[in-house]
């Protein structure tokens, strides 16, 4: 028997703001993250050993909710960065524990073939091949010949950093040696290249996708299978949403994100998936059958999922609620934080607030739209059971006849309330996911140029979303409510969720949210 070590405890910089808040190991390849597709090539019975470092305990929770049924064996590295740390101190953390020929797999190298076992010494190579960032072996006869670091050039084939250890007692003994040689820094290129000079390697090809920098990242999503639930999702740097071994885990930096999340789980009770497992970082649940309604979003089909929500947004007993704290916190939730987003986003992107020609209509700085509003009728909301990330790609239609719709990745609480929000914020999040649809964002079919003085944007929009709105406006009024505030809260989404999302999408956000809500308020 063998084992299979996995190196996880830098914090793999190549990668910027990607891996600012978690590791590497966890950056999502079509929503699953780099490691599983690593784990995923190895048989349950094989045991797998992790160094854990940066963000340690976050792969440790994600690796024991995903794959309860193997065996990980998890060393805490002590040194990972600066002074004496390197790939080889990490590794030599774990030689107790790999006294037996092993593989050794970067938790970044995604893999089309099966990895043989290390029933001899191998080294694995590609065919592509950027000589600045990897080091390179030489090949004669099947073997491997030389070694090469970084910048080399000639007939040489990239090192991809996967390799067999059979002969280990040998391999250690080199690496305890040389730990004033390089070993530590090197990592296991020393290693091998020691044994090199007694023993053979054998040179294995291999179809490999890099995800570590950015460029191999973006290449890796465009050339592997998307995930079968065919969802669209948009990546955020502080969040994600994984599907692994027909499980859903959604992943939050923020600690009282998951916590208020798991607890309003309960609240909602069969309107969402029963969470399963949860850690500070995360929670899972088993994957429910059905499409989401972006993927089918017929009108008679919202026009369903209307009348359900009904039973949803229930109101609380009037005899244990507070009204005018209520209105505060709805004065918190929607003004305060409006200006607080809107200066994160000027922040973040650099942008001047000044006066601007957005789609050839002239606009204000955005303090004079916002003085427009009537912040005391906005305030006002209706405390209901709330969802707060209403739209179609949170929304599955199952196939259950008594629940028909099944709500996904509800939002953790509302000005920190995690029982009432305000129906009126679910209504503008519908209306907000028909205008501008997730769907549009991935398949990149909008346009944006911004110019000193003015801005241009344009976006495509289905047919059916356009009849969903009017199916939406229609119920609005039905029901009594008003659907200007709804379009006035809709712009106040758009402004303030342009700061949570990247270049260029960030300013289709901010620019369409500014125009509309001018448009709405000064005419």
């Amino acid at each position: 028997m063998y084992k299979v070590v996995i190196p996880s405890a830098g914090k793999g910089t190549r990668l910027k703001d990607l891996s600012k808040h978690i590791n590497k190991a966890l950056v999502s390849v079509n929503q699953k993250p780099s490691i599983s597709y690593v784990v995923e090539k190895f048989h349950e019975d094989i045991e797998i050993v992790i160094p854990l470092g940066f963000k340690g305990s976050d792969i440790r929770d994600f690796l024991e909710i995903a794959y309860p049924n193997r065996k990980f064996t998890f060393v805490d590295v002590d040194i990972f960065e600066g002074p004496g740390s390197g790939l080889g101190y990490s590794l030599l953390k774990c030689e107790e524990f790999l006294q037996c020929p092993f593989i050794f797999v970067p938790n970044d190298s995604i893999l089309e073939e099966e990895i043989p076992e290390p029933d001899s010494n191998w080294m694995g190579y590609s065919s592509l091949h950027t000589s600045e960032e990897y080091r390179s072996i030489s090949i004669m006869d099947g073997n491997v010949d030389n070694i090469l670091p970084k910048g080399s050039s000639g007939e040489i084939f990239p090192y991809i950093g996967l390799c067999a250890i059979k002969d280990y007692e040998l391999f250690w003994e080199y690496m305890n040696e040389g730990k004033s040689k390089g070993s530590i820094e090197i990592g296991e290129s020393y290693g091998l290249k020691m044994l090199l000079s007694n023993s053979n390697i054998k040179a294995k090809k291999f179809t490999w996708h890099d995800t570590g920098n950015l460029a191999a990242l973006d290449n890796a999503k465009r050339l592997l299978p998307k995930n079968k639930i065919n969802a669209h999702i948009l990546d955020k740097p502080d969040e994600a949403i994984w599907f692994c071994q027909d499980k859903v885990i959604k992943f939050h930096i923020d600690e009282n994100f998951i916590a208020d999340r798991v607890k309003r789980s309960h609240n909602l009770g069969e309107f969402v998936p029963k969470i399963i497992d949860n850690s500070k970082h995360m929670y899972s649940y088993d994957i429910v059958e059905g499409n989401v309604l972006s993927r089918n979003p017929a009108p008679k089909i919202f026009k369903n999922f209307l009348n359900f929500m009904v039973d949803f947004w229930s109101k609380p007993d009037s005899k244990s609620f507070e009204i005018q704290q209520f209105y505060e916190g709805c004065t918190n939730f929607y003004k305060v934080k409006t200006y607080e987003r809107i200066e994160l986003f000027l922040k973040r992107f650099e942008v001047i607030d000044r006066k601007i020609t957005i789609n050839g209509e002239k606009v204000p700085e955005y303090k004079q739209v916002l003085d427009l509003l009537d912040w005391d009728e906005i305030s006002k909301g209706v405390p209901v059971r709330f969802h707060g990330d209403l739209h179609f790609e949170n929304i599955l239609c199952t196939n259950d006849k008594t629940r028909p719709f099944c709500l996904l990745d509800w939002r953790q609480n509302f000005a920190g309330d995690i029982h009432i929000g305000d129906i009126y914020y679910d209504l503008a999040k519908l209306n907000h996911g028909l205008i501008i649809s997730h769907e549009i964002i991935n398949n990149n079919q909008f346009d944006i140029s911004v110019h000193a003085d003015s801005v241009s944007f344009d976006f495509h929009r289905k047919n059916l979303l356009f009849e969903c709105q009017e199916i939406l406006k229609e119920w609005v009024r039905d029901n009594e409510y008003d659907w200007n505030k709804v379009k006035n809260m809709t712009n106040l989404i758009f402004l303030n969720i342009a700061s949570l999302h990247d270049h260029p999408y960030s300013l289709l956000l901010y620019y369409y949210g500014l125009s509309s809500l001018w448009n709405d308020l000064h005419k």
